[in-house]
């Protein structure tokens, strides 16, 4: 009689193990805003799995949800996925991560992406110790190559117009440390900040009569409108540089940037350690993309009648 329950007991565990492997793992994924930076994250990341063997239908399977640049709805989003008690939580964007960071109250691991500053959005001390269980990918911006490249296109400017929200910490910090490099480059930074969508038109129209030309940050609100902040920079004459190719390809002249995809793959390799449990969160130091690359729209710069240096022409690679 022992013997047959032994055997019924290891014939039931083995059919839990099967059926745990069968289900799999279970990941939200929040992204704060429908712009294509973070999209290209969104795919990447899912590669980023599927190459370490975490493949969505087969042994993944993913609530994502966007928030359409909105706080309140990132906070919501967050709050299900703690509810529904998922594996883990991946924030792509600052403010989407902090939602799922503050609702993960250190029970499930959070896994960020596209966050300019870990330490500004309090996921890390500045001594790199994580603030729980939390890691991720930073897509901290090479605002000094991109100083570097607005002044070889446009000798005679002076003045750079950023518009940004000031509650996307990201932002601010990116708008910081443009201020300290600017003026190594013969350059003043005139800064707009806005609360939301809706104030971009009156924010824009007062900014380009002020400066030569725009330079985006990855503020996902003004991503987000992109075309509006094109076509009236464009009827006003003033170029725009972008901080990624995607901004690139809808009509930016050039952006010293990164590539989204490859940092979204980055993360999800990162994120696959953890679901794997050969690491917890906390081990792993959140990891930056060093190298930009140099993205121009050759439309858009013959528009301006902008004419790259053999320098620039030599690495800059047309965004299509």
């Amino acid at each position: 009689m022992k013997r047959i329950i032994s055997i019924v007991t290891a014939i039931a565990l083995v059919l839990t193990a099967a059926i745990a492997c069968a289900e799999g793992y279970t990941i939200g994924i929040g992204q704060f805003a429908q712009h294509g930076s973070l999209d290209n994250c969104y795919q990447g990341f899912l590669a980023g799995l599927a190459e370490a063997g975490i493949v969505e239908g087969e042994n993944l399977t993913v609530s994502y949800q966007n928030a359409q640049a909105d706080m309140g709805i990132a906070q919501q989003i967050a709050a299900q996925f703690a509810a529904d008690k998922v594996d883990m939580m991946v924030g792509i964007a600052t403010p989407m991560a902090q939602a799922c960071f503050n609702a993960s109250e250190g029970k499930i691991p959070t896994i960020f992406t596209a966050v300019t500053d870990p330490v500004a959005a309090g996921f890390v001390s500045e001594s790199g110790e994580a603030a729980g269980e939390i890691t991720g990918t930073s897509d901290a911006l090479p605002i000094e190559a991109q100083l570097k490249t607005i002044r070889a296109m446009l000798p005679e400017a002076t003045k750079i117009g950023i518009l940004y929200t000031t509650s996307e910490v990201n932002s601010v910090s990116a708008i910081e440390e443009y201020k300290q490099l600017a003026p190594a480059y013969g350059f003043e930074i005139v800064e707009s900040g806005i609360n939301t969508s809706a104030d971009i038109p009156l924010a824009l129209d007062a900014l380009l009569g002020k400066v030569d030309c725009l330079s985006n940050l990855t503020d996902n609100t003004v991503v987000s409108a992109l075309a509006l902040v094109l076509d009236k920079a464009n009827a006003a004459k003033k170029p725009v540089f972008g901080s990624e190719i995607e901004q690139v390809k809808l009509g930016c002249v050039a952006a010293e940037g990164l590539d989204y995809v490859a940092l979204g793959k980055q993360t999800g390799l990162m994120a696959a350690k953890v679901l794997k449990g050969e690491a917890k969160a906390s081990e792993i130091p959140y990891e930056i993309i060093t190298e930009p690359g140099l993205y121009v729209n050759s439309e858009a710069l013959s528009k301006f009648g902008i004419v790259l240096s053999d320098e620039l022409a030599a690495r800059a690679t047309e965004a299509e």
